[in-house]
């Protein structure tokens, strides 16, 4: 009995399994009955609609608004992507409401998440460049930094920026890639390993009273490459305070003083920004860098937390120089996850 249930009558009389397609081709003609015979359609749904308008409006706006009450607008642009994940539930709400003009209104937050971020799903890698550089935040509290160390050598990098160095863990850091670089210097918490000679290594003042940046230049075989590798303050979301920032911007700034001023042409900015690209905050270092994820690289390359990424907030960014690729390294024993990207060293009048 079971399986006559699935039998259908053939055109010569036999009788066999009915296809698939013929099922689901009735269970949409009877999903389309059932909304052309419903006038209700397009009064159905108006909530989901302006929620729809809403989440598209603030995706489209984000950059409008305020910080002023907790520095919501940066919060926003944080995890900008993420609201994305808003629409597939919006569409499935619209469905089972049975409302057009909720699916309808659905159709702008697409637009908007595509328009923003639909560069992102595309694989822009490309062959060439001349020069490999990574970054990494080691975690001031890795249990096991030599390994770590291994690991990002591991990934063929000329250049290796680490951020949140522990002075006592430096040694470490040191013998452990002195087989693989042959240069390197440490200013404050954060250090620049090369396989070609620095020069010109000074801490760069981002306004702490501590170090976390610096610039070096490296001599490469295509040409000089100013390097700056910095670590900006960590941001923290309190109930009571919102998104607290203050002090990361202030070091964005002058940071981005830093690197207006550089008079090398070919500039690389390796390092832990606390921050992604899309927040305002970091305008005056993203305005005049280009990120080598966004230009080059193959998904949105979310770097922290290294259990669940969430967020980009490690960036490589170049000025000058021209990305050729970028990529996320494998996970190590820190809470970030390592980055690398591969540039063409441009030349004064290329």
């Amino acid at each position: 009995m079971a399986q006559q249930a699935y039998m259908t009558q053939t055109d010569n009389g036999s009788s066999g399994p009915e296809p698939r397609t013929s099922r689901l081709r009735r269970l949409l003609d009877r999903l389309s009955r059932g909304w052309r015979g419903d006038r209700r359609i397009w009064r159905r749904g108006m909530v989901l609609a302006v929620v729809a308008a809403l989440l598209a409006l603030v995706m489209l706006t984000h950059s409008h608004i305020p910080n002023a009450i907790g520095n919501l607008g940066s919060l926003i642009e944080t995890f900008l992507p993420w609201l994305g994940l808003l629409i597939p539930v919006l569409l499935l709400l619209a469905l089972l409401r049975r409302s057009a003009t909720a699916l309808i209104a659905t159709v702008l937050p697409v637009a908007v998440w595509l328009n923003l971020f639909g560069g992102l799903l595309t694989d822009k890698t490309a062959a060439g460049g001349d020069l490999t550089v990574a970054t990494h935040n080691v975690n001031a509290d890795n249990p096991d930094p030599s390994r770590t160390a291994r690991d990002v050598a591991a990934s063929g990098a000329d250049v290796l920026a680490l951020e949140e160095l522990k002075a006592t863990e430096v040694p470490t850091y040191e013998t452990a890639l002195a087989g693989t670089y042959e240069y390197h210097a440490v200013v404050g918490t954060v250090g620049l390993w090369s396989k070609y000679p620095l020069s010109d290594v000074k801490a760069v003042d981002i306004r702490l009273g501590w170090k976390r940046a610096m610039r070096a230049t490296v001599t490469a075989p295509a040409g000089q490459v100013a390097v700056y590798v910095a670590h900006l303050p960590s941001v923290r979301v309190k109930l009571e305070a919102g998104f607290t920032a203050r002090q990361r911007d202030k070091s964005a700034d002058a940071l981005g003083e830093a690197i207006a001023a550089e008079p090398l042409r070919n500039v690389v900015l390796l390092g832990d920004l606390n921050g992604t690209m899309n927040d305002r905050a970091l305008t005056a270092v993203t305005s005049q860098m280009r990120s080598t994820q966004g230009a080059v690289g193959s998904g949105f390359g979310f770097s922290w937390p290294a259990s669940f990424p969430m967020a980009r907030i490690d960036q490589i960014l170049v000025k000058g120089a021209e990305p050729e690729s970028s990529w996320t390294l494998p996970a190590t024993a820190s809470d970030h996850l390592p980055i690398a990207a591969r540039v063409k060293v441009t030349t004064p009048n290329g």
